[in-house]
């Protein structure tokens, strides 16, 4: 039997310090290495359920979204607990596969399964 275990995405610290990492092996957790692959962290919470998107913004700050939980959070830059709930169903998240900040718009853009797209302006 053939057990394929993939990096599904990964995104890197502005210091390039810190590797961020959702698998295949582990679905329901965003893991955290250094950069000499050293695990530093795994993270699981109940409101990420199947991540998918996953972004680090200039600031390092650590986006990532949960498909079947329809979430987008914002996790500590060490990668071990969640600092906020950015969007949820209730903003009209479902099925999010990508996310990203812009730092021109000063806005989160989602992408959604279904081709749908949704912009959060932050302050």
């Amino acid at each position: 039997m053939l057990l394929c275990f993939a990096v599904e995405k990964c995104a890197v610290s502005p210091t390039g310090d810190r590797l961020y990492i959702i698998t295949s092996y582990r679905p329901d957790m965003l893991v955290t290495l250094a950069r000499d692959g050293t695990l530093l962290a795994t993270y699981t919470d109940p409101a990420l359920v199947s991540p998918r998107g996953l972004h680090v913004t200039p600031a390092g700050q650590v986006l990532v979204c949960g498909f079947l939980s329809n979430t987008v959070l914002q996790v500590g830059w060490e990668g071990e607990s969640k600092l906020a709930t950015l969007a949820t169903e209730e903003d009209g998240v479902r099925c999010p596969v990508s996310v990203c900040y812009s730092s021109t718009t000063s806005s989160i853009i989602v992408g959604q399964a279904g081709d749908n797209i949704l912009v959060f302006r932050v302050e």
